[in-house]
């Protein structure tokens, strides 16, 4: 696949921080979208100060609002939030509406900002719902929380990025052979999504942790197709337990792998707790399935498995391995 380049415009309408848009352009291209939410949420993270969160927190409307370019910063931003909030609006009624806006002023006046969070199929009860909950909290662990809000949101607005691009791109190839190479190319990502090795490099030297507050493992799925997160879907986590080292290709692996632990993704395409809370990983070789089939019966894939392997200098580290699914293709990546 052609590696994918986007203008400044177009990173800052999918975050709305300037200093991120900065350095996703001097960061691209990238050769597909696993590559970009891998730098985006490395940009995000560890590359973009108080300031550029503010500014990103502030590119967005209040819920209960209608979007437009005084607010937002472009206008397919706009666009996009309008759609992210639909859902909100769709179900809201004119009290739930008022009392919205009465939660979203305290919230304001307490933390500094606006309420973030990533609104893509909630109504506007459990919105509503998860501000007040939020409201209780300490202004620096609110500060991070809304981080991830707006980081799943550039997660799903980058999708929807490179998905036009893409579609830009099919629509003006007519030459055959080019549609053919295209369609092996994509063939062989989807095999290749099956197993990935973690990468040392792509974020530079891993951070030590010294104490966890999370499983060493996680997941979330995305679904591409609609833009927003996959709900419901089972999750199993398995570790190999074989005979031998490592499960070769084209060989049985019947009693090879180990079950760990299981979950359904919640509203947000994240699951629970797949494996307990400990310090140290054990090297090896995991295995997280998805059922997909059941999620996506029309879809090409009843179910997808990821294999991957930590390695003894690894397992302090923690280990994001998300799904982005759509009916007939589907992607992975390292995150942290």
């Amino acid at each position: 696949m052609e590696s994918l380049s986007f203008s400044e415009v177009d990173y800052v309408g999918c975050c709305g921080s300037s200093q991120f848009a900065k350095q996703m352009s001097l960061a691209s291209p990238f050769p597909s979208l696993p590559n970009a939410i891998s730098a985006a949420r490395d940009i995000w993270f560890n590359k973009v100060d108080v300031n550029g969160w503010l500014e990103a927190f502030a590119s967005h409307p209040q819920i209960g609002n209608t979007p437009s370019t005084k607010i937002n910063k472009t206008q397919t931003s706009a666009q996009w939030s309008k759609v992210e909030q639909s859902t909100a609006l769709a179900t809201a009624t004119s009290s739930t509406l008022e009392e919205l806006s009465e939660w979203n002023a305290q919230y304001r006046q307490k933390f500094g900002f606006i309420f973030i969070i990533c609104a893509s199929g909630r109504s506007s009860h459990e919105i509503l719902a998860e501000l007040k909950k939020r409201y209780l909290n300490r202004p620096i662990v609110e500060f991070e929380i809304a981080a991830q809000e707006q980081m799943k949101i550039t997660e799903l607005r980058l999708a929807k990025l490179f998905s036009a691009k893409e579609m830009t791109a099919e629509a003006r190839d007519h030459n055959p052979q080019v549609m053919m190479k295209k369609a092996e190319e994509d063939r062989v990502g989807i095999i290749g999504g099956h197993v990935i090795a973690a990468s040392e490099t792509s974020l530079g030297t891993p951070s030590q942790i010294t104490m966890r507050t999370r499983p060493p493992i996680t997941t979330h799925i995305l679904d591409v197709s609609r833009g927003s997160p996959a709900a419901g879907v089972e999750v199993s986590l398995e570790m190999w337990k074989g005979t031998k080292p490592r499960p070769l290709f084209g060989e049985a692996d019947i009693g090879g792998w180990s079950f760990i632990g299981s979950s359904t993704t919640d509203k947000d395409g994240r699951s629970d707790q797949l494996m307990s809370i400990s310090e140290f990983l054990n090297p090896g070789i995991y295995k997280i399935s998805f059922n997909t089939g059941k999620y996506c019966p029309a879809g090409f894939f009843p179910y997808v498995s990821i294999a991957f392997e930590i390695r003894e200098s690894q397992k302090a580290e923690h280990f994001h391995v998300p799904l982005l699914l759509s009916p007939f293709s589907f992607s992975t990546y390292r995150g942290s």
